[in-house]
């Protein structure tokens, strides 16, 4: 397992409960699970990495368990137990140098100190979609949800967020707009945030500034908005929302740059690599896609065979040149071939098939030579 483990370079978790691992080079994929004991209760919500070297990763499943994975030894090796199902699934998962942090949907934000026992419990409002980590202060945190408004916590300082958004003003109609935050990115070397909604909204806060609403507003598409994640070269943010659309959209001008297409379902996983101009995204469609940022085009599509719900990037080079392993290779071929004959298979509409009625239906002559009103099958008739 360990020669497996350390030639893949994405992970992604799937509703099932189990790990699964890829390696570009060759479209290798492989799953991280024990096959005997899996149940639906292990669906794999959130993702993260344990260590700056990236040799562990931290799953989190809906069963309330935190599992380490170790991608030098291709193995499982810690379960913890961080939080109880009915307060909701996992919405977020982050680490410190000394504490790992954990968010689930009742709002109720965990500290867990490295060797100790005791946790800091933060309380951040129901109805929380996402647990953000900003990069720059790992310390400070930003949670969101429905009809729970963007905020910005300090650790070192829970007592209170240090900021929180105000809503919208009133739409045309004077009526209230709702609030719904899906996902949140901290924009590198800055202060800003940029959330996406489930109203297909993208609005960037900048907390310095004494303007509590967003400083600049876009909208993408008429569906809800579930995932985004920052480029390397600032200036954009790429979104996905729940009819498999990606887009591209400029923050400065708040316009769509451009789309990227191939996409068959919702789009549940996205993350930009750190270094390079691509983006990887995962979803219902049950592929992993690795789209370029330069000219949008679709760089590798592999199909896992499951539900996919998080995808976790590796900063290093995504395809490495020593991936001399020789696994599951035809099958993703082959699955990849499948679903390349329904792509260029033309969509039935409801006109094309009453279309396809009419001419299967032929008029019957009596005896008399006269055509009958009632109308059957060709296949009716003798």
């Amino acid at each position: 397992m360990a020669a497996k483990s350390q030639i893949c370079s994405i992970w992604l978790g799937s509703e099932t409960g189990i790990l699964k691992g890829v390696g570009l080079t060759k479209k290798q994929a492989f799953n991280f699970c024990e096959m005997s004991c899996m149940s639906r209760d292990q669906e794999v919500c959130v993702m993260a990495w344990g260590d700056p070297h990236e040799s562990e990763v931290l799953v989190g499943s809906v069963n309330g368990t935190v599992k380490t994975f170790s991608t030098d030894k291709g193995i499982f090796t810690a379960t913890r137990e961080c939080g109880d199902p009915s307060q909701g699934r996992f919405t977020g998962l982050a680490v410190t140098d000394s504490s790992m942090i954990t968010c689930v949907e009742s709002g109720l934000l965990k500290v867990w100190k490295e060797g100790s026992t005791e946790t800091t419990e933060v309380n951040v409002g129901n109805g929380i979609c996402r647990m953000q980590q900003n990069q720059s202060q790992r310390h400070r945190v930003a949670t969101g949800g429905k009809e729970n408004p963007l905020k910005v916590w300090d650790l070192e300082r829970p007592d209170k967020p240090i900021f929180t958004a105000k809503n919208v003003a009133h739409d045309w109609l004077d009526m209230r707009v709702p609030v719904w935050v899906r996902d949140i990115g901290f924009i590198p070397d800055s202060d800003k945030i940029v959330t996406c909604t489930g109203h297909h909204q993208v609005r960037v806060y900048d907390p310095s500034s004494p303007q509590r609403r967003p400083v600049l507003e876009a909208r993408f598409g008429e569906y809800p908005l579930t995932a985004l994640s920052l480029p390397a070269n600032q200036g954009t943010v790429v979104v996905g929302n729940t009819h498999g659309e990606l887009a591209i959209l400029d923050l400065r001008k708040g316009l769509v740059c451009g789309c990227l297409k191939g996409l068959a379902g919702a789009v549940r996983g996205l993350q930009c690599h750190p270094s390079l101009p691509l983006v990887a995204s995962c979803g219902l469609d049950r592929f992993l896609r690795v789209h370029s940022l330069e000219d949008r085009s679709l760089q590798h599509k592999v199909y896992l065979k499951s539900r996919l719900n998080c995808v976790l990037l590796s900063s290093r080079e995504l395809e490495s040149s020593n991936a001399d392993f020789s696994g599951d290779v035809e099958e993703v071929k082959a699955e990849e071939e499948e679903d390349e004959v329904w792509d260029t298979m033309e969509t039935v509409t409801e006109k094309a098939k009453k279309r396809a009625a009419q001419k299967d239906e032929a008029p019957v002559t009596g005896v008399d030579g006269k055509k009958k009103r009632k109308l059957v099958k060709k296949s009716d008739v003798k």
